[in-house]
Order: C-alpha cells, then structure tokens, then sequence
C-alpha cells in the first residue's frame, strides 16, 4: 500500500512551492534544502484539498503558485513598515540598531615613528657631513706637512751628510794614528 500523501508549502520570494509528498523529509529533498525548514518554521503542512488534489497528480514535484498580484505585494509592503513589531512568544522581536562603523585607525603612532626615523636620518646626515668636511681639512693639513718635511729633510739630509763626513774624516786620522 502506498503511502498516503501530504501537502506542505515554503515561501520562495513572492511565490509559495507546494509538493506532495509522504513525509516532512521527502518535501525537504524535493526543495532541495539542506535545512530543516520546517524546524525553522519557514514550511509547514497545508490542509488544501484543491491543492492537494493538483499536486497529487505529480508528487515530489515542486508547484509555485504566487502569493498575490503586484498591488497586493506593494500595499503589503507599505503596510508592513508602518506596523509594530511583530511578537514571538510573547515578546516583541526588536531589530537590534546598526552599530555605528568603527573610527578609522589613528596614524598618530605611524606619523611619531615616521618623524622620528626622517630626524635620525637628518642627523645622521649632518654627522656624517661634518666628518667629511673635517677628512678633507686633515688630508690638508697632511698635504701640508709633508710638503714641509720634504723641506726640512733635505735640511737635515745634509747636516747628516756633513756630520758623516766629518766623523769619517776623524776616524781616518785616529786609525793613522793608531798605527
């Protein structure tokens, strides 16, 4: 004996899909839902003999029937924002207010490190600036040293020459004496 078939219908956007099926599970697999709508209270089972009559003709297909005609859905729609609102379980559903969007981050500690970084590079500029002048001013005054030592050497180069000369002179006379 087959089994006895049911109506159930979920809204789809402004249509309702009906379908005839045995059980709750079968309905769910024919809307291709992978929730459980009817624990979500999105589907129900209806008690339409006309439409169970129609969908029973094809069972497991899926029947889209709209809701209303456009006017109704646009009059509903007007109503609907003007309306409390609704209570479930005795209490008001309330939307909770949109948070307000985060402030922007602040760049204060970027812009601190950032000024601190072009200080130091500053500074270290300056420094290295200053050594240089100072390398050149030394490589100067070396230049500068050099030139007179070449000046005194050849002063002194010829004391010495004189003095060599003159203690070769000595000692070749101490050795004739000597002999």
């Amino acid at each position: 004996m087959a089994s006895r078939l049911k109506l159930f219908r979920t809204p789809i956007g402004f249509h309702d899909a009906y379908v005839a099926a045995p059980s709750q599970k079968a309905a769910l697999k024919a809307w291709g839902a992978d929730a459980d709508l009817f624990a979500r209270g999105i589907a129900e089972r209806v008690d339409d003999p006309m439409l169970l009559a129609q969908a029973a003709e094809q069972p497991g297909t899926v029947i889209k029937r709209a809701r209303g005609t456009a006017e109704e859905h646009l009059a509903f729609a007007g109503k609907r924002a003007k309306t409390a609102p609704r209570k479930a379980n005795g209490r008001a559903k309330v939307e909770p207010p949109l948070a307000k969007p985060r402030p922007r981050p602040s760049r204060k500690a970027l812009d601190l490190a950032e000024q601190k970084l072009a200080a130091h590079q500053q500074s270290v500029q300056t420094r290295i600036a200053e050594l240089e002048e100072e390398r050149a001013c030394i490589g100067a005054q070396i230049a500068q040293v050099r030139k007179e030592e070449r000046g005194q050497a050849g002063k002194f180069q010829t004391a010495v020459d004189k003095a060599r000369a003159k203690y070769e002179d000595a000692l070749d006379q101490w050795r004739k004496q000597s002999r």
